[in-house]
């Protein structure tokens, strides 16, 4: 991937050298990103809480302006926001200063929770990235996170539309409908409490453990780990509750009463197996 140069907003703008705005902005870049533009954010602790936010981007919209433009009208943004902690009023604030440059805010990516909840709630694509302790990472830079360690549950009260795409590094809770077009990847499990029309996909990061649950299946596609399945093209009228679950031959829908007493997990299989059904289970659990 090749990126181009960035544009820093630093004390080479058209600004006062004594302006108290310059070293605040000069932890600011947008970075062309192939098709997209990245807007980094600094995290809280690099940026001047006494400055007031409308006042910042005032400022950010006033350089964007001022700043030769290296991209195409239209072109998408994803906001790296880290852990800076936004409300809907401060989206809504850079997205209108990003049109107002012919720039079209559409991702999201945060480590805050908070934030990644207002930012599917406007409707934005978002993504979710596991934070580290920059203590512990000091004192242990060679011992990583292991990869089977996942974030707190990520709970969004509303529909995921089409076009937005939900990416947690945990599982993922929606109150509301998933529509057609919606995306939702999870390296946890997916519940989503209405109809999920769009595509799911749980763990993501290779977890064969991981189930997909619904009110109503009439998902677009379903992936789990590396296993995927299509929506079949007759379904029932009448639509209960359903779970979807690795197994040995793929990907599986039950009921969630008959998966909760029939299902266990085989981690040698690496899938879930029906232990009312397979005897090599029966005769383990006899032995043992």
């Amino acid at each position: 991937m090749t990126f181009e140069p960035t544009i820093s907003l630093d004390k080479t703008d058209d600004l006062p050298s004594s302006s108290s705005l310059v070293n605040h902005y000069s932890q600011i870049g947008i970075k062309n990103d192939g098709d997209q533009l990245l807007l980094i954010l600094p995290t809280q602790a690099e940026i001047n809480s006494e400055l007031p936010w409308s006042e910042t981007w005032q400022e950010l919209k006033h350089l964007l302006q001022t700043k030769e433009q290296s991209w195409q009208i239209g072109t998408k943004v994803c906001l790296v926001a880290q852990d800076r902690l936004l409300d809907a009023r401060q989206l809504q604030t850079i997205a209108e200063t990003l049109d107002d440059v012919k720039l079209s805010l559409s991702k999201i990516s945060t480590n805050r929770r908070q934030t990644a909840v207002v930012a599917a709630t406007s409707g934005y694509s978002v993504e979710q990235i596991q934070s580290v302790d920059p203590l512990i990472e000091t004192l242990t830079p060679v011992k990583k996170v292991p990869s089977s360690t996942l974030a707190e549950p990520l709970y969004l009260q509303s529909t995921v539309r089409s076009g937005v795409e939900i990416r947690h590094p945990g599982t993922i809770v929606i109150c509301g409908d998933l529509n057609p077009g919606g995306k939702a990847i999870a390296a946890g499990d997916i519940l989503v409490w209405g109809r999920l029309r769009g595509i799911a996909h749980a763990g993501a990061q290779g977890n064969h453990q991981s189930r997909i649950a619904a009110l109503q299946m009439e998902f677009t596609q379903l992936r789990i780990a590396d296993a995927v399945a299509r929506s079949p093209k007759i379904r029932p009228r009448n639509l209960s509750p359903e779970l979807a679950f690795m197994t040995t031959d793929g990907i599986k829908l039950a009921k969630n009463s008959e998966f909760a007493k029939n299902y266990v997990f085989s981690s040698l299989k690496r899938a879930w197996i029906d232990r009312t059904a397979n005897s090599s289970y029966k005769k383990s659990k006899k032995g043992a």
